[in-house]
């Protein structure tokens, strides 16, 4: 018999409602993996056990009543703690925010908690989301479950890794130019960012506000599209949520393939991009092309602008959301008495934030001053729309694109970390997505040489996320 905290959700819920286990015994197989597991991994920064165990108890309670019970209801989830939760901590991977309290939930969490969620904690992430090895985290690196030399990915990393550790049956994350389907394909899990303003951010501490989107990990496409289910929809706190209807995306998993027209993007298939990765990726697409896709060669030229674009529009948008963060209305005061105001701002955000963040703001302003606003903000802004038409353009042509998620496999711990640069092309093949606003699905799709984990991004036209999982779901079925 699976481990318990190895079970899909459905698994997990047939199985709760069968009477076959527990909550309280699920949540103390996640319990267990933690306490065997979490000491080298690090996925959490925060393990709220005795909250978990009141919530396990109310699900038993109500099992016991023979009510009948939602889906989610007793399913233990890892939350990436850029989400406020309600009287649990929300640092945000940051020491400015070591010891922030929210005095209420995230709409995202608040779906969950009202749906029967048992919270195991807070995962791990690079300081207020920035970073794609979540090294620049306050409390640690997370280390890959597969090899823990090398990183989980970022900025969610702890959620992926988490969840492939088996310390949680599913998490959330945030994805603002990859920060979920790297750390998926890093860990060999799901992950689906979804189309921008599908799920609300109200309650998620911005990081780049018109290109962050809250999305989940799970084990199984089944996972993901029983999470997409309860999380989107329009939310009056998110006046960017769309109030397109919500499609029941368990439809989408029982069909084929057949006459899909599949783009393969030329420049997600350079010389930049390992070997090992790119014949995984083929493989995967030759066994949909068998279950009668047809494949078609695409291009989207202004891919290799889209690294360029985000890091210019993301430390900018970045620059103005940290500025509340200032020890006086948000964060913790400087340990010195400061001379002046102006000292207190230079003593409290100096001793808080760390030196990727003090990079970024610096860049963000930088690009906004005046004199230099048209030179880069304002030219990025405009490239990026061509990236959005390069996408419209190859969408009438094709139904989805495949892609890898990462030119390579999980990297070494410390190995870019003091390279920058090479730190933000690890984003190459994600970023274009979200400068579009475009759903993409991270499906495992075998291992390297050196059994780590690679994966593949299914790409959809906006609200398509029907498409992802449709293909999915196909692959997912589909044995080597």
């Amino acid at each position: 018999m699976t481990e318990l905290n190895k079970l899909t959700i459905r698994e997990t819920a047939e199985g709760l409602k069968d009477k076959k286990f527990s909550c309280q015994e699920l949540l103390n197989s996640c319990l267990t993996a933690i306490g065997d597991k979490d000491g080298d991994v690090r996925a959490y920064i925060y393990v709220d056990e005795d909250g978990a165990g009141l919530s396990a108890k109310m699900v038993d309670d109500r099992l016991a009543d023979g009510e009948e019970l939602d889906i989610l209801a007793g399913i233990p989830v890892g939350i990436k703690d850029i989400f406020n939760t309600e009287g649990v901590k929300t640092t945000c991977g940051s020491s400015l925010l070591g010891d922030f309290v929210p005095p209420y939930d995230a709409t995202a969490v608040k779906k969950l908690r009202e749906r029967g969620m048992v919270l195991v904690g807070k995962t791990n992430l690079d300081e207020f989301a920035c970073g794609a090895s979540t090294e620049h985290s306050a409390f640690g690196v997370t280390r890959n479950p597969y090899d823990l030399e090398r990183v989980a990915g970022g900025s969610s990393g702890g959620s992926a890794a988490a969840l492939a550790a088996g310390m949680c049956t599913y998490s959330l994350g945030t994805d603002t130019g990859g920060s979920i389907r790297q750390p998926a394909s890093f860990c060999g899990v799901y992950g689906l960012k979804p189309t921008y303003g599908r799920i609300s951010r109200s309650g998620v501490t911005a990081m780049a506000s018109s290109w962050d989107v809250v999305g989940p990990f799970g084990r199984c496409v089944d996972d993901i599209s029983i999470l997409l289910g309860a999380l989107a929809g329009k939310d009056r706190l998110d006046l960017t949520t769309s109030d397109k209807d919500v499609p029941n995306y368990q439809d989408f998993l029982h069909k084929n393939v057949k006459g899909m027209k599949i783009g393969l993007p030329k420049e997600y298939f350079d010389d930049g991009v390992d070997e090992e990765v790119k014949d995984k990726v083929r493989a995967s697409v030759k066994k949909l092309e068998k279950g009668g896709a047809k494949i078609v060669d695409v291009t989207l030229p202004s891919t290799k602008y889209a690294v360029a674009v985000y890091y210019i529009t993301m430390p900018a948008e970045l620059s103005a959301n940290l500025e509340r963060f200032d020890g006086i209305r948000y964060g913790k005061k400087p340990s010195e008495d400061p001379e002046d105001l102006v000292d207190f701002y230079f003593k409290a955000r100096g001793e808080g934030f760390g030196d990727e963040i003090k990079r970024r703001i610096m860049m963000g302003t930088y690009v906004l001053s005046a004199g230099y606003y048209d030179a880069y903000y304002k030219k990025a802004q405009k490239v990026r729309t061509l990236i959005i038409k390069d996408f419209e353009k190859v969408f009438g042509k094709v139904d989805v694109l495949i892609a890898p998620v990462s030119p390579t496999p999980a990297f070494k711990i410390g190995e870019l970390v003091n390279d920058p640069l090479k730190m933000y092309m690890a984003d190459a093949l994600t970023i274009p997505a979200n400068a579009a606003g475009l759903p993409s699905l991270a499906c495992p799709c075998g291992f390297s040489s050196t059994d780590l984990p690679i994966g593949l991004q299914v790409i959809a036209p906006q609200f398509e996320e029907g498409r992802c999982l449709r293909v999915g779901a196909f692959l997912e079925s589909v044995e080597d």
